[in-house]
């Protein structure tokens, strides 16, 4: 098995889109050098550029000659690759194809990682000889702002595996979980649908706005989450407390198991958010523009609050 430190390992990224662009942020930033693989010309001509604004923003510079990019898999240079991310389309066909290809072209021991935020990694390495050495590596958007990573164990992944793709992710400056079985969701998804479900519920019964929904939870306990998530904050307050208050909610939450009223209504007009200029507000392409800037504003502005919690990138674990 491969040190797993990041610094000077060498990895691949499949799928130069948004999401894989971000992530080979990450795996630079950690001292990693990168090949991004993508067949598009013109998104291959965008990737070295947006990756170099990225690294110099976060203070990573130098990192940014280590990152390639190739039109296929037959280009990579593949002896000594530890890690493969995988960040293709979501389809399941697609994935499986990809992961098959995989066999003849990545080392006997490197690391196939997917960061699907749909489809358990047990599905994808179905009938696949590699599936010991395949994990769930799920990124957030922007995959190079949120610190978390979900490294997701299948039905036949190798926990050492999942030890070893923790650790790098730490040396890349992530905050890995590791998510024991791959239900669907994982961990972090799961628990912001639960969320999401009563917030659209809310909505659909006429109890509060949009506005106020979003204004509960980022001003209110979704305030507090940058502290301490919700099992350390039952020790704040009180886990009696909390036990009284849930016999109280529980009996009235939502389990509701389909989509709340007010996102089928958006999805069958085609409002689909900032994608289509409409969604639960209007987005003109300048407004759009503004709010995005905005967005990845707080979010740096709340990983500099967090930088004595999170791992520093290229560090090895246990150094000063």
């Amino acid at each position: 098995m491969h040190s797993n430190s990041p610094r000077n390992a060498r990895t691949v990224v499949v799928g130069g889109g948004t999401m894989g662009a971000d992530v080979a942020v990450v795996l630079a930033r950690g001292g990693a050098s990168v090949t991004v693989v993508d067949p598009g010309a013109a998104r291959r001509e965008l990737l070295l550029q947006h990756i170099a604004i990225e690294l110099a923003t976060a203070g990573f510079a130098r990192c940014a000659p280590q990152v390639s990019v190739c039109a296929a898999l037959e280009d990579v240079a593949w002896d000594g690759v530890a890690l493969v991310v995988e960040c293709i389309t979501e389809r399941l066909d697609a994935k499986q194809a990809l992961f098959a290809e995989l066999q003849a072209h990545a080392p006997a021991d490197a690391v196939l990682a997917s960061n699907s935020s749909g489809f358990p990694i047990s599905a994808i390495a179905s009938g696949l000889p590699t599936a010991q050495r395949m994990l769930g590596l799920h990124f957030f958007m922007p995959a190079h702002l949120v610190p978390l990573v979900e490294v997701v164990l299948g039905e036949r992944s190798d926990p050492a595996q999942g030890q070893w793709l923790h650790g790098f992710m730490r040396g890349c400056g992530s905050v890995p979980v590791l998510v024991r079985k791959d239900k669907p969701g994982f961990l972090a998804n799961r628990m912001q649908h639960a969320l999401s479900r009563e917030a659209f519920a809310l909505i659909d019964e006429g109890i509060a706005s949009p506005e106020d929904v979003d204004a509960a939870v980022r001003f209110g306990f979704g305030f507090r989450f940058l502290a301490a998530g919700p099992v350390l904050q039952r020790d704040h307050a009180g886990i009696e407390v909390h036990c009284a208050a849930a016999a109280t909610m529980y009996p009235t939450l939502s389990n509701t198991d389909v989509p709340a009223q007010a996102l089928r209504e958006r999805v069958a007009r085609g409002d689909l958010g900032m994608k289509t200029g409409k969604g639960f507000f209007d987005w003109p392409e300048d407004r759009r523009l503004a709010e995005r800037a905005r967005y990845d504003a707080l979010l740096r502005q709340g990983l500099a609050l967090l930088a004595g919690e999170l791992p520093v990138p290229g560090r090895e674990e246990g150094s000063s």
